[in-house]
Formats: structure tokens, sequence, C-alpha cells
């Protein structure tokens, strides 16, 4: 009978995560392939999901009616800007929750936990204010980086990851005269790699996919990021699907690149710092 039910249940979840893989994987699929169609087959009620004509008419409307180049490489940089400096600022605040010893460690990190239980919703506005009346940054790309330069989440994560490293390697370090810079540069960082690469990957994901921020501080067509464009691509062009989705399969394939790539480390991001010792 205990076999039965294991294999009852096995079979259960099967199915249930094929359901899953076709609701998660269809509208991925039809954005796709509708990228390649006629508007108006893009946007018929019933699709066809193998489509009998193929065209880049969509791809050539995009280009030509947008500064997509433009949104893709602002999202590039913004991106590639904030993955550095979540990485090195996260890394030494990992570092010193975790490994050093000074007066007030355990009240500072958790006043920080603390501030994860905010909603961003309740920060928005003076965040606003600070950056676009107080600081004139707006339509910058320092308005839009410089509140990510680097997050709580990202600290913790990497706190939690230092945990796990070896203290007697930085006592031998200290015996041996190696300044605490020379000590994170030469010896923590070389140990940490995979946790790095984790908080590099979902830092990048997280930036390149971040819409209302960069919405909120930007206002002429050549500042937007990739989202941001293609949001405003759907109120000028509202009707063309086709190249609204070809658009919206540009934007993607970078993202599916990097994880079908890097997925390893993704799964390694699952499940970093939930074991220590």
């Amino acid at each position: 009978m205990k076999t039965k039910t294991k294999w009852l249940l096995f079979i259960v979840a099967v199915v249930i995560l094929l359901i899953w893989t076709l609701i998660t994987v269809i509208p991925l699929y039809w954005m796709f392939i509708g990228s390649f169609q006629d508007t108006k087959l893009s946007a018929t009620f019933r699709p066809k999901m193998i489509p009998e004509l193929w065209s880049i008419a969509p791809y050539e409307r995009f280009f030509e009616k947008t500064a997509a180049i433009r949104w893709l490489l602002n999202s590039l940089f913004v991106s590639s800007v904030l993955t550095v400096t979540n990485v090195f600022f996260a890394s030494l605040a990992g570092y010193a929750f975790a490994k050093l010893k000074f007066p007030g460690n355990k009240t500072v990190f958790w006043v920080l936990l603390g501030t994860m239980m905010i909603p961003a919703q309740v920060t928005l506005i003076p965040l606003y204010i600070l950056v676009i009346n107080v600081f004139n940054l707006g339509d910058t790309y320092t308005a839009i980086i410089l509140p990510g330069v680097v997050s709580v989440g990202n600290i913790f994560l990497m706190k939690q990851y230092m945990s796990s490293l070896p203290t007697s390697l930085i006592h031998a370090a200290r015996i041996d005269a190696c300044s605490e810079f020379g000590i994170f540069w030469k010896i923590i960082l070389p140990m940490a790699k995979p946790g790095l690469a984790v908080l590099a990957i979902f830092t990048f994901v997280t930036s390149w996919n971040d819409f209302f921020w960069p919405f909120l501080v930007t206002s002429s067509t050549e500042m937007r990021t990739i989202q941001v464009g293609l949001a405003s691509f759907v109120f000028a062009e509202a009707t063309d699907f086709g190249a609204l989705m070809a658009g919206a399969t540009v934007a993607a394939l970078p993202m599916m690149v990097l994880f079908f790539s890097l997925q390893r480390y993704f799964l390694q991001g699952i499940t970093i710092g939930a074991v220590k010792g």
C-alpha cells in the first residue's frame, strides 16, 4: 500500500508540474511566434499556435519606430553598474556583519533587516522628492542607479553565505599582518565566488526587469530603459501587436539566455545561506 501511495503521489506531482509548465510556457511561446506574424494574426482572439506565414516585419517596425537600441544599451549600462556596486558593497557589509566584531554589530544588522519590512511604496514618494527636487537628478543615469546601489536583501544574502566560511583562515591572515581589506580581497572574495555569482545574476535580472522607478525618474526617450520603452510603445502604437510582441521578445531574450546558461547558479540561489556550518 505504501508503494502504491508513493507512486500515486508521484504521478499527481508530475501532472501538476506539467500543467503548471504549460501555463507558464504558452504565453512565452505565443509572444515568440506572435513576433513573427502579421499584426492582425497576432491580435486575433483564436491565434494559430503554428503560423502558416513567418515574417520579420514586426521586428523591422519595432526598431524603426522606436529607439530600441538606445533603450537596450541603457538597460545594459544600468544593470551592469548596479550589479557591480551591489556585489562590492553587499560583500563588504556581509563580511563585516559575519566575521568582524564591533559595537552594535547585531543591532545595526537587525535594524537593516527591519527596513525590509517597510513596503517600497511607503518610501517611494520621499525618495522621489529627494532625487528629483532636492538633488535635481531627474532624467539622468544617476537618478536610476543611486537608490539601488546596494540593497538590504543582498547584504543579508552575503552575510548568511560568509557566515559559513572558515574563520581560521582569517585568524591566520591576521597573524601574518594582513590588513582587514587584504583579508577581504585576497581570502574572502575567492572563497565566496559561488555566492557572489548568485548575487550578481539575481541583481542583474532584477535591474533589467525593473520598470516603476526608471519610469518615474525619466522623461526623455533617450533615457528610457527597455521596459519603460515598451510601455511607451504600447501607448503610441496600441494596435501594432506584432511589433509590440517583437519588442517584448527582444527584452526577454537576454534574460532567457542568461538563465539557461547559468541555471546552476540560479538553483544555488534557492538554497544559499540556508545551511550554516
